[in-house]
Formats: structure tokens, C-alpha cells, sequence
């Protein structure tokens, strides 16, 4: 039963986290949650609460996404990402809950690093890095849960709008959640049960989104990533089994 889950308060709270995160930057979802979800959840259980939850929630999102964003560069990040997401999923398919935990929180931390540091691809973004951040995307969000920030990396320095950017991402995000649930149903991976606590975590990530984007203010950006920076160093370090 969902509401018996273990850690089921500290899981809703990282929803909650997540949806704060995702207003102030408009990404790190994945960042913040899978971390602290992997801490009470087996790996497959993690990644089927975190696909429910970030699948419906921006969906209201999508219409606009659609007017705003570069459709043809989204379907070739979508084709990247069909062709890796079953190698992530059979790389997951062969670690034990612990590894995982280890591999969700070092690639969390050092992804974050990369993006605090600046790193950024500053060349021209050709057809071919489009379809090679989605793939590599697509590897990260079948073996960790993390399909954002490749892709985050490669727009971060483009010369598109900023409206474009972020609809490219919304786009591109909801994709690979719908690649990853479609191999880790016909692999047999999708895990039913959890189903029902993705569910009830929506309310929270809702929550979370609404107060990130009530809280905001545009001429404070600067202040609202670094403090988004902090809570995703925060969680990944908290999903370290060390701590256990």
C-alpha cells in the first residue's frame, strides 16, 4: 500500500524539494528527487514514482512548448534518447539498490558541478550534438534518472531565446519520460506497485512548483538558481549510503 510506504513523508518532501527546484529554474527535477527517493525505494521503484510524477505534471505545459519550441531539434533529441535509453535500463537491470544510490548521487553532484562551473558546449549546435546529447541523455535517464542535463549543458550557451530554450527542454523531458516508461514496461522493469505512490506525489511536486514559481523574482535570478544549486548538492550528498 503507497501511504505504507517506508520514508514516505521524506520521499513527499523531496517531491515537494523537486517542484521548488523545477520553478525556480525551469529544470533538476530529477536531481533533487532521485536521491532522496533512492534512499527508501529500489531502483526501478524510484525511477517509476519519479516517471508518474514529472509525466502529468507539465503537461498543462505543453501547448505553449509547442508554439514556442524547435519541434524538429526535440524529435532528434528524442531519436538519441530511444536508441540509449535500453542500454541505461539494462545497465540498471545489472547493480545492486546500493550502487545505484552511489551512481544517482555522484552523477547528481558532479552534473551539478559541471553547470556551476560554467561548462558549456559553446560551438554550433549542429544536427549531429542534438542527436548525441539525447542519446547521451537518454543513457543517464535509464541507468540514474537523469535525462536532463546533457541537454541542459548543450542549450545553456546556444544564441536561441530563452522562451525556446525552455521549451525545448519541457518537451524534450516529458519524451524521455515516455521512452523510459515504454522500455521499462516491455522489459518488464515497470513497477507496478508504485504506480500509486508516483501518484501521490504529485500533489507535492505540484506544491513545490507552485511556491518556487510564486517565490521567484527574475531580477533575483542569480539568487534563485544558487539556492536551487544548494538544495540539489543537498540531496545528492544526503542519497550517499554513507550516511546509512
Amino acid at each position: 500500500m503507497a501511504l505504507a510506504t517506508e520514508g514516505l513523508y521524506f520521499i513527499a518532501f523531496g517531491a515537494f524539494l523537486a517542484g521548488i527546484v523545477r520553478g525556480f529554474t525551469g529544470f533538476g527535477t530529477a536531481m533533487v528527487f532521485m536521491p532522496i527517493a533512492a534512499q527508501f525505494l529500489g531502483p526501478f521503484e524510484a525511477l517509476t514514482v519519479m516517471l508518474v510524477k514529472d509525466l502529468v505534471a507539465p503537461l498543462m505545459h505543453v501547448p505553449r512548448a509547442l508554439r514556442e519550441g524547435q519541434p524538429g531539434d526535440v524529435v532528434r533529441l528524442g531519436i538519441g534518447a530511444v536508441l540509449a535509453v535500453p542500454l541505461g535500463v539494462f545497465l540498471l537491470s545489472l547493480i545492486d539498490p546500493v550502487t545505484f544510490r552511489w551512481g544517482v548521487s555522484l552523477t547528481s553532484f558532479t552534473l551539478l558541478v559541471l553547470l556551476v562551473a560554467g561548462v558549456r558546449y559553446r560551438g554550433v549546435l549542429t544536427k549531429t550534438l542534438i542527436y548525441l546529447a539525447g542519446g547521451f541523455g537518454g543513457l543517464l535517464a535509464g541507468s540514474v534518472g537523469l535525462p536532463g542535463p546533457p541537454v541542459i549543458m548543450l542549450y545553456m550557451a546556444s544564441t536561441l531565446p530563452v522562451s525556446a530554450v525552455r521549451a525545448n527542454l519541457t518537451l524534450y523531458l516529458i519524451l524521455a519520460d515516455l521512452i523510459l516508461v515504454a522500455v521499462l514496461w516491455v522489459g518488464g522493469f515497470l513497477v507496478f506497485a508504485a504506480l500509486a505512490l508516483g501518484v501521490l506525489m504529485i500533489a507535492p511536486y505540484l506544491a513545490g512548483n507552485w511556491a518556487g514559481a510564486v517565490l521567484f523574482r527574475p531580477e533575483a535570478e542569480k539568487v534563485y538558481r544558487w539556492v536551487a544549486y544548494l538544495i540539489i548538492a543537498a540531496s545528492a550528498l544526503s542519497g550517499m549510503p554513507i550516511w546509512d
